[in-house]
């Protein structure tokens, strides 16, 4: 009995070792070897893998890497980095420029979608090349101050460049002021509560006497891409950008301005005013 019952699982045994090992070598070579070299008897199997690799390494290849790229970029560049950043110097990343930006070497201001808090919406920059400049309420700018907020934290630094600006320029019919604020919830972008969120930020018409008008708009949405391309590197600041008829940055400031800082933004409008 005991021979028996010892004979019987001795078979088991080698059954179920000969299975795992030709179960084995079917995943091994699965992994480490050319496609070709899969058994003929399973066509189905190989064309398969065959055109999800292929899809995977030649339609996806690009966006892979960029999403990549992006996520080793957020993880170098969170919060927490932002906000010691933030605590070392205010967020003043950077002294504004004291001169103009020459225009051979000026970047341009990639398009971005704002929305108003009525609805409306509109692209940035205004130049002529923008068709939406076709209406005629709306007239290509020969200036723009285009002040981005990405936090809350920065809307009392846009102030204090918008503000002096206004006070200067305020009987200027050929300059406009921009203030956006950013909002990359993509809840918050829905129709229904977009709606609903423009009609709460919805603010009283300006009550000054001035032909410029502080213009607030919202930009809906992920940014990464715009951002990455001017360069925004901490989203707990502000950043002040001067731009001219053709869409330019010509000048640009950073957190909150310094009297002197002001003094360098008004005098460089002035001149660009007087140069177009």
């Amino acid at each position: 009995m005991a021979t028996t019952l010892t004979r019987i699982l001795k078979h088991r045994s080698v059954s179920a070792f000969s299975y795992r090992n030709q179960h084995q070598g079917l995943f091994i070579s699965t992994r480490y070897e050319n496609h070709d070299s899969l058994p003929t008897q399973m066509p189905a199997l190989r064309s398969t893998s065959r055109s999800f690799l292929d899809f995977y390494k030649f339609g996806n290849k690009k966006a892979i890497e960029d999403e990549r790229a992006r996520l080793n970029d957020e993880m170098n560049r969170g919060y927490f980095a932002d906000m010691k950043e933030f605590r070392e110097h205010g967020g003043k990343i950077a002294a504004a420029n004291k001169t103009i930006i020459p225009a051979v070497s000026a970047m341009k201001f990639p398009a971005l979608a704002v929305t108003f808090a009525n609805g409306e919406s509109q692209t940035l920059p205004i130049t002529s090349n923008n068709n939406e400049v076709n209406t005629e309420s709306l007239a290509v700018p020969k200036l723009s101050l285009v002040c981005l907020s990405f936090r809350a934290s920065s809307q009392e630094m846009i102030s204090s460049w918008s503000k002096p600006f206004l006070e200067s320029f305020g009987n200027r019919k050929d300059l406009q002021l921009f203030e956006v604020s950013f909002i990359d919830k993509w809840l918050l972008g829905l129709s229904p509560i977009k709606k609903l969120l423009l009609r709460v930020l919805q603010k009283p018409k300006n009550s000054e006497n001035h032909v410029l008008q502080r213009q607030v708009v919202y930009a809906f949405g992920d940014h990464y891409n715009f951002r990455k391309q001017i360069k925004v590197l901490n989203l707990l600041t502000g950043y002040i950008l001067l731009l001219d008829k053709s869409g330019r940055i010509r000048w640009q400031g950073f957190g909150t301005a310094t009297p002197e800082e002001v003094s360098q933004l008004l005098s460089c409008t002035k001149i660009l005013l007087e140069d177009q």
